[in-house]
């Protein structure tokens, strides 16, 4: 049986959901690239019938519907509330699209589905094998699978530099974190994830990296109030509390200027594995 993936359901139903919904358009333009990688991965075609696991605001499912076509269709399936009000509105008027609010580890699917795609949506389960042992029964027999996860913390720059400095600015005594606990960066070790797809019945899987920049930006102020808004270092700021928050802003930018091109903006690299392969 799949976990319980309550803690995850009540973030995104909450304050985290709600500020990533008010964030909509420069988060999808901040990673728009990544789910584009996965997106040519996936080599959907017309009349297809797709699956977008954690669709969030809806920006990869009107991208998918635009593919498949009028003769496809294309399910949008999330926990957030706040941010499927947001893709509902923007899918206004498309009749190939629809939305689903749920946790794709339990709830039931209407497929047979041909493609099961995300962006960033399928690292947060409580028992990953089980909740892709659970999708992949709604995925017709041959049908594919193609998704974008970020690569290790200490990987991604754009996270770790602010998360270290709000750290230190916060001065938060915390344990070190589980790698492999759900949250953005659970499927960084390419052997453990290319092993629970296999356990769920997965089968001819890749995981290629793939790298490009995160604009952070304007200015390091500006980058560093993005971060304590959307993003890893975001928590720490919220967990800190209101009284923290001028400190941290100021930590980050401070940590975040030496990385400030010559106009004043500021891009890091992200990476990503863009993983695909086919149900067995």
């Amino acid at each position: 049986m799949a976990g319980d993936n309550a803690k995850q359901i009540e973030d995104w139903n909450g304050s985290v959901g709600e500020h990533w919904a008010a964030e909509q358009e420069n988060t999808d333009r901040l990673i728009r690239a990544f789910g584009d990688a996965a997106l040519r991965a996936a080599g959907t075609k017309p009349g297809e019938r797709v699956l977008d696991v954690g669709c969030g605001c809806g920006d990869t499912s009107l991208e998918l519907a635009r593919a498949v076509g009028a003769q496809g269709s294309v399910v949008g399936l999330d926990v957030s509330a706040p941010m499927l009000a947001v893709a509902r509105r923007r899918a206004t008027g498309m009749a190939n699209v629809a939305f689903i609010e749920g946790d794709a580890a339990k709830t039931e699917l209407p497929g047979p589905f041909d493609l099961l795609y995300s962006r960033f949506g399928v690292m947060f389960f409580d028992d990953p094998a089980a909740a892709f042992g659970h999708m992949r029964r709604a995925i017709a027999p041959g049908g594919r699978l193609a998704f974008a996860c970020w690569q290790m913390a200490k990987d991604n720059p754009w996270a770790m530099i602010p998360v270290v400095a709000a750290r230190q600015a916060a001065a938060m005594d915390l344990p070190p974190a589980d790698p492999n606990a759900p949250g953005p960066f659970a499927f960084g070790d390419r052997g453990r994830l290319l092993g629970i797809l296999e356990t769920a019945g997965l089968r001819d899987l890749k995981a290629e990296p793939f790298e490009a920049p995160m604009y952070l930006g304007s200015s390091p102020r500006s980058a560093a109030e993005g971060a304590t808004r959307i993003g890893p270092a975001s928590r720490l700021a919220r967990e800190a509390g209101k009284d923290k928050l001028p400190a941290i802003t100021d930590a980050i930018e401070a940590a975040l200027t030496p990385f400030a091109a010559a106009d004043g903006s500021v891009a890091l690299p992200g990476r990503i594995w863009v993983v695909t392969g086919r149900m067995g």
